[in-house]
């Protein structure tokens, strides 16, 4: 077998000497990958239940800031978050001073976000307050702001490290990682919101304190003999410019195809709590449970970023355009599947999450069985945008994706959501057509959204376009 056919990922030759993508391979890559992603459905979930402890109202502040919280966390950590694709590129190339030095990059780059995490915490209110949101809602949700944001340099320190881990191959120390800061966070959660008696604020400080035990842990693992001995790790921490800017560089845009992503997701929730608390909490409780299809669907895709970066370096872009087309089909076969379970299991999955003596519980439940039939129809075509997405983002080609995302969430999904969502005289603005449809209109506007950008996005990939970008400058090796 040639060489470069040796360093392929995934591959198998048949007897007569035909490539195969080797499914197993794909799937002992994508299977760590998964279990971390499951981790963070956990992580949500286990927030969601404790917030539901408090109050049908304390879930609406939740609705009301978690995505805007998440936009920050991923437009910042897009430095940590882009370090995969440099990472898997090189290592596919045999580079291993700059896979180290590349990681030592995205770590300089997620420190030096602290100050604007730090003033981003210190605005919730100002931040939170124009949305008219009830004072009670409000209140809630600027209690949990503060202490989950100045946790952003620690949630993009994660995306760094965990980029490293994936980009070579090993995702079970992400998962590792992962699963210590799920357990620490359920315990943390119940120490500080009830035996403290923080309340939301405890939910948030439980969140962050979880993360720093995870950072610590990546840090030690990071710099264990196995990483120095193999990718140089104890010697290609100094700063090296020409590689902070290529992180930079690819780590922006990177971060901002998400977040433009969540900050829509965000204004979506807001105007359903706008609403009222029934709507907010259900939109919230449906969001947590859907994400027990999408969020393992990302580590499937993130195994896609690795096997197509990891062929880019090795100097094969059609093996790279191979392993994409089988991850797409996985994740879009996983999402469709458990999106149509989920509805399915409705009546049983949504009690938990709603105590039983708050007087909202009825018409909280009644709603959520809807919204989960509305989220079980487009999980097809949200796998389409999150594996076509991942897939481009191994090959670096992030500029155009987040700029088709961006016309499909400000132009398509904001404006109908709007005015689907409130009647008319409501709402934040009065010159779209209002009809009044409620959380129903809102997620039928969801559905339109990843309708049009999962198909878009996975045109992108299918054009080959990408197949042009070349990230591995040897300026910054």
């Amino acid at each position: 077998m040639p060489l470069i056919e040796r360093a392929l990922p995934a591959l198998s030759v048949d007897a007569q000497g035909r490539r195969r993508v080797d499914l197993r391979a794909i799937l002992a890559l994508a299977f760590p990958l998964f279990l971390n992603s499951s981790l963070q459905v956990i992580l949500n979930l286990t927030d969601t239940w404790f917030i539901g402890r408090l109050s049908s109202t304390a879930m609406a502040a939740m609705a009301a800031c978690y995505y805007l919280i998440f936009m920050f966390f991923l437009l910042l950590g897009g430095v940590g978050i882009g370090v995969q694709a440099l990472v898997a590129q090189y290592y596919g190339a045999n580079n291993s001073d700059a896979v180290g030095r590349s990681t030592w990059s995205g770590i300089w780059a997620a420190m030096a976000t602290t100050p604007f995490f730090l003033l981003i915490a210190l605005a919730g209110t100002w931040l939170i307050h124009p949305f008219g949101l009830s004072p009670e809602v409000e209140s809630l949700a600027v209690s949990f702001w503060f202490p989950r944001l100045i946790g952003g340099p620690l949630s993009t320190l994660i995306f760094a490290f965990s980029s490293f881990f994936n980009g070579i191959g090993q995702p079970r120390h992400t998962f590792g990682i992962m699963l210590l800061v799920a357990l620490a966070n359920a315990v943390l959660n119940d120490l500080f919101m009830f035996h403290g008696h923080l309340g939301m604020a405890g939910a948030a400080w439980g969140s962050t304190v979880a993360q720093g035990i995870g950072v610590i842990v990546a840090w030690r693992l990071f710099l264990s003999p196995t990483f120095r001995l193999r990718f140089h790790t104890g010697r290609t921490w100094r700063p090296h410019l020409p590689s902070l800017r290529q992180v930079v560089a690819l780590g922006i845009p990177t971060g901002l195809f998400p977040a433009m992503d969540v900050v829509g997701l965000g204004l979506f929730q807001l105007m359903q709590v706008k609403l009222g608390a029934v709507d907010g909490a259900a939109t919230q409780i449906v969001m947590m449970l859907t994400s027990i299809s999408y969020l393992p669907a990302i580590g499937i895709a993130l195994a896609g970023t690795t096997l197509v970066g990891q062929s880019i370096g090795a100097g094969d872009r059609e093996w790279a355009a191979a392993c994409g087309r089988v991850i797409i089909r996985i994740a879009v076969a996983y999402m469709g599947i458990v999106g149509l379970l989920l509805a399915l299991a409705s009546p049983w999955i949504i009690l938990p999450f709603v105590p039983s003596t708050d007087p909202l519980a009825a018409p909280v439940v009644h709603l959520c069985g809807i919204l989960l039939w509305i989220a079980a129809g487009y999980q097809i075509f949200d796998a389409l945008n999150l594996a076509s997405a991942f897939c481009l983002r191994g090959a670096g080609d992030v500029r155009i994706p987040t700029g088709l995302l961006l016309g499909c969430s400000w132009g398509i999904f904001l404006p109908l959501c709007h005015a689907l969502t409130f009647p008319p005289g409501q709402g934040w603005v009065h010159f779209l057509p209002q009809w009044g449809l409620g959380a129903r209109g809102g997620w039928m506007a969801a559905f339109a959204y990843t309708f049009s950008l999962g198909l878009t996005l996975w045109w992108r990939w299918r054009s080959g376009a990408w197949k042009r970008i070349d990230l591995m400058d040897t300026h910054t090796q």
